[in-house]
C-alpha cells in the first residue's frame, strides 16, 4: 500500500512537471511546449481552474477557427499618356510672367515629362513685326521662368505667332480696348507626359 502511494505521488509529480496550465492556454493542461493534452476521445483536458470563459482555444470545447479575412488586393497601376493645356496672360506691351505655380505643380505630378510647348501671342495694337517679336519674348520669358522652377529646359520648345491668332473680339479704344484684348496677350502652354494611374 505504501509503495502504491509513493508510485501515485511520483506519477502526479511527473505529470505536474510535464503538464502545466500555460497562460496562453489558460484552463487547459499542457505539456512544456504548450501543447494541450487530450483524452483518448480527443477532448481537451481541463485543469481544475477551467471555466467556460477559457473555451477560446481553437479545436477545444467546440471552438472553431475563424476564417481569416483575405488581405486587400494590391492596387494596380498603369502608365497613361497625359496632355494638359494652360494659358498665361500678360499686361499690355509686357513680358513680365505671372504666377506659374499651377503649371510647375502639374508637371510635378507626371511620372515622366515628354514635352512642354510654349507659343507666344500678342494683341493687334502696334505693328506686325513688333508684335511678332513681343510674342517671342513672352514665350522665352515663360521658358526661363519654368526652367528656374526646375522644369527641364531641354523638354521645352518655343513658338510665336504675333497677333495672327486672336481670341478676343473687341471694339472701342484706349484703356477699354486694351483691357478687352488681354486674352490675346498670352503664352499657350501645352504639356505632354505620362502619369501613373490607379486602375
Amino acid at each position: 500500500m505504501k509503495k502504491l502511494a509513493i508510485a501515485a505521488g511520483l506519477t502526479l509529480a511527473l505529470g505536474a512537471s510535464l503538464a502545466q496550465a500555460h497562460e496562453t492556454n489558460a484552463g487547459y493542461v499542457t505539456t512544456s511546449d504548450d501543447t494541450i493534452w487530450r483524452t483518448s476521445s480527443g477532448e481537451c483536458w481541463h485543469t481544475g481552474f477551467w471555466s467556460e470563459s477559457n473555451a477560446v482555444v481553437v479545436g477545444c470545447d467546440g471552438v472553431v477557427a475563424k476564417a481569416e479575412e483575405p488581405a486587400p488586393a494590391e492596387p494596380m497601376y498603369a502608365m497613361m499618356e497625359d496632355t494638359k493645356k494652360f494659358a498665361l496672360y500678360f499686361d499690355f506691351d509686357s513680358t513680365k510672367v505671372g504666377d506659374t505655380s499651377n503649371i510647375v505643380n502639374y508637371i510635378g505630378t507626371l511620372s515622366s515629362l515628354k514635352e512642354v510647348k510654349l507659343v507666344g501671342h500678342a494683341d493687334p495694337i502696334g505693328s506686325d513685326a513688333y508684335n511678332e517679336q513681343l510674342s517671342k519674348r513672352r514665350a522665352e520669358a515663360v521658358a526661363a521662368n519654368l526652367a528656374d522652377a526646375g522644369v527641364d529646359a531641354n523638354k521645352m520648345s518655343i513658338g510665336y505667332l504675333g497677333e495672327s491668332a486672336p481670341v478676343a473680339n473687341c471694339t472701342g479704344r484706349g484703356a477699354e480696348l486694351i483691357a478687352c484684348l488681354r486674352p490675346d496677350r498670352r503664352v499657350d502652354v501645352e504639356i505632354m507626359g505620362t502619369k501613373r494611374v490607379k486602375q
